[in-house]
């Protein structure tokens, strides 16, 4: 009984920090649960957040280019695409999980914890994307729309000043190389891990067959994204 109380206390605090209150608690609990620390404690599919991740990353998609799309009646496709690439991008959700604790709060298995884990970006942008699609099966649509408004408000209005330009890491640094070098950049795919229906793709970037940057993401394009973000960083052209 005290445990249970202390757990539920936990939670209290998390849901204050979210500005959502679940119906079923056990949504939450899922979406703070690492692959790691389910199977340490299940051998018989261990729930975690991936599924919940995979959700949320279709459901994310959707209301940034919603809340783009009518926040701009001129903005071009392709500009609403870099805006929207701004947005999502892992770096920017993973700064939104720490401000929200969700990095102390997921449960993680021992080798995750001794390596890090809760200090990745790509697992803090996967558990915000978890949580937002929680909130979307324990509520609708409703409230993962203003969950994403109140916690991605800065990064949506950074977009639309900045146009969105600055984000797009394989535009900026195909045209740093190729300006430096007469070279293209190249990506491939080092592996992926994963269920079917939770992939996570690996991916480096090459120039000249030496590799430049590397980064992971619950798709293809975001995992290139961040090889390149990581890729302008070792030229130097990025502060963080």
């Amino acid at each position: 009984m005290k445990l249970f109380r202390w757990k539920r206390r936990r939670l209290d605090g998390i849901e204050e920090q979210l500005g959502y209150r679940f119906s079923d608690i056990s949504l939450l609990e899922t979406a703070l649960t690492h692959r790691s620390h389910a199977h340490e404690r299940s051998q018989q599919s261990p729930a975690n957040y991936e599924r919940l991740e995979f959700l949320g990353d279709a459901l994310l998609g959707f209301l940034v280019s919603e809340r783009l799309y009518q926040g701009d009646a001129q903005a071009s496709e392709g500009v609403l695409t870099r805006r929207r690439q701004s947005v999502v991008r892992a770096s920017t959700l993973a700064k939104a999980s720490r401000r929200l604790g969700l990095g102390e709060a997921i449960r993680l298995g021992r080798g995750e914890e001794r390596t890090g884990g809760r200090e990745k970006p790509s697992l803090m942008s996967d558990l915000f994307e978890a949580v937002l699609g929680a909130i979307y099966l324990d509520g609708g649509i409703r409230p993962a729309r203003s969950f994403v408004a109140r916690h991605l408000d800065d990064a949506l209005h950074r977009s639309h000043s900045a146009g969105g330009a600055t984000d797009d890491y394989k535009t900026r640094l195909q045209e740093r190389i190729q300006a430096k070098l007469r070279l293209a950049p190249r990506y491939r795919i080092v592996s992926t891990t994963g269920p079917p229906h939770a992939l996570r793709f690996e991916v480096e970037v090459l120039v000249d067959d030496r590799v430049l940057g590397s980064g992971s993401g619950s798709n293809r394009k975001r995992a290139e994204q961040e090889a390149a973000r990581e890729g302008l960083q070792h030229l130097g052209q990025l502060d963080s």
